[in-house]
């Protein structure tokens, strides 16, 4: 097998990590994580109590992010990569074998750089533009990589779709209680991913049933903004959509590029992490759990109550 060859994201950093489709040998690469928290802990800015009353005041709006948060799905997406790269025999030189995004590379990376054909973009860009069944030696035009990115994107993403099709797939703890209870309530609840639409609609109808999903007040996808995530546009068109006050928003996501995401649109965020982000550097969030099995919609209005006032 021919030798690894590290390269880093800077910053932050993350490290090419190759390793062949069809064996099952696997070259170990040292990564550099970004910033450790104590994993599976629960933190706010603000110990002190409010009353039920004080802070229902605070919440107008419950947003959620899709990969992540109401699905760990984050597996899913390298698998459907990696079938995309294996169709096309996708192998970047000077490597003989077709590419494969490992487990421990593609948690860096997708923590790192949001959207599918950004990660595609970046990796290419980083350890060569590919040889594939489309183009026999290396795209050299920015159309040629263009067309390369995309038809490698559209069809990860249907077999993205097959795998939700499945019936294997279910949503993460607490997360239709939530959402139950914020409609209930009167807020107005709002999905924004950085995935393509036509997979979050099918995720949507999948996980979260076509009853919510069509009560939705707002849902927005990576093809309806043209900056991806850390960027705050997703955030700022969903605030103007809703007609509420970037403070009365209350954002759920995963990651560190969901989080930056939301506060630089003005918006408090808490984290629901997952194994692949547990380590990363939560400090800008409001609240942080494991999960969202014993969260219930109170405990989410204290915490904005907290934030907004502190």
């Amino acid at each position: 097998m021919a030798s690894n060859t590290i390269l880093f994201l800077s910053p932050p950093t993350v490290t090419r990590h190759h390793t062949p489709l069809f064996t099952t040998t696997t070259t170990t690469t040292s990564l550099r994580r970004i910033p450790q928290f104590s994993s599976y802990s629960f933190s706010t800015r603000s110990s002190s109590s409010r009353s039920i009353s004080a802070t229902s005041r605070a919440m107008e709006a419950l947003i959620f992010d899709c990969d992540g948060v109401i699905l760990e799905s984050e597996d899913l997406h390298r698998q459907a990569y990696n079938l995309a790269f294996a169709h096309f025999d996708v192998r970047c030189p000077p490597f003989s074998e077709v590419l494969d995004w490992g487990t421990e590379f593609y948690d860096v990376l997708q923590n790192q750089v949001g959207g599918g054909k950004p990660k595609m973009r970046w990796y290419f860009k980083e350890n060569g533009w590919p040889t594939s069944t489309l183009f026999p030696t290396p795209p050299e035009s920015d159309a040629d990589r263009a067309k390369l990115i995309d038809v490698l994107q559209d069809w990860k993403t249907e077999k993205y779709k097959d795998i939700l099709k499945s019936g294997t797939v279910e949503p993460r703890p607490g997360v239709l209680r939530l959402m139950d209870e914020a409609r209930a309530s009167g807020k107005k609840l709002a999905v924004c991913s950085a995935a393509t639409k036509s997979s979050v609609i099918l995720c949507l109808e999948s996980l979260i049933g076509m009853e919510r999903f069509q009560s939705l007040d707002c849902f927005l996808a990576g093809d309806d903004v043209k900056e991806k995530k850390p960027d705050p546009s997703i955030y700022i068109t969903a605030c103007k959509m809703l007609g509420v006050s970037e403070k009365a928003c209350l954002v759920v996501e995963d990651s560190v590029i969901g989080l930056q995401a939301a506060t630089k649109a003005g918006m408090s965020c808490v984290i629901t992490y997952t194994s692949s982000t547990a380590e990363q550097d939560f400090t800008d969030a409001i609240a942080k759990y494991p999960d969202l099995s014993d969260v219930r919609l109170k405990d989410l209005e204290e915490v904005l109550q907290n934030a907004v006032t502190a």
